[in-house]
């Protein structure tokens, strides 16, 4: 998986004009599923806890703290964290999960996301949202199950 966590002062996503999202100071999460985040037929990620936990550290840190930004979050799907621009004109998008395998780990991402005690906010999943934000700090930090290494 793979995730872009930025503080927000506000982050709303719109679905063909209806808002499906929407959060005042918070965390806003671009998060893509991969094909490797499976473990065989369960389909479950290899590190089902250690994401929830490593996004509730995240919360923590000291920026984000200064503004209690731990309590929300808005999660939307994107499966162009997987492009790669390497080959050939267009971007390939090879290494992101079938829709199927990734909505169920997106779900199960916003689920672990709730269970951890905060409200969370969603875009909606496989269509095209307008994502609107403002960039608190600014801070972005990436997140990746693979570590950085070359898939």
């Amino acid at each position: 998986m793979r995730a872009v966590v930025q503080r927000v002062s506000r982050a709303k996503v719109t679905v063909r004009d209806e808002i499906t999202g929407e959060i005042g100071h918070g965390l806003l999460v671009l998060l893509g599923v991969g094909t490797g985040d499976t473990r065989g037929r369960r389909r479950l990620p290899r590190r089902e806890d250690h994401w929830a936990a490593y996004f509730r550290r995240c919360g923590r840190q000291n920026e984000f703290a200064d503004r209690g930004c731990w309590w929300c979050a808005l999660v939307v799907s994107q499966f162009t964290l997987y492009g790669d621009v390497r080959r050939g004109k267009r971007p390939s998008f090879e290494r992101a999960a079938h829709p199927q395998l990734a909505r169920e780990l997106y779900e199960y991402f916003v689920g672990k996301v709730r269970a951890a005690g905060l409200r969370c906010e969603t875009g909606r999943f496989q269509e095209t949202m307008q994502v609107e934000l403002v960039n608190e700090g600014p801070v972005t930090i990436l997140l990746d199950s693979n570590h950085g290494r070359t898939p």
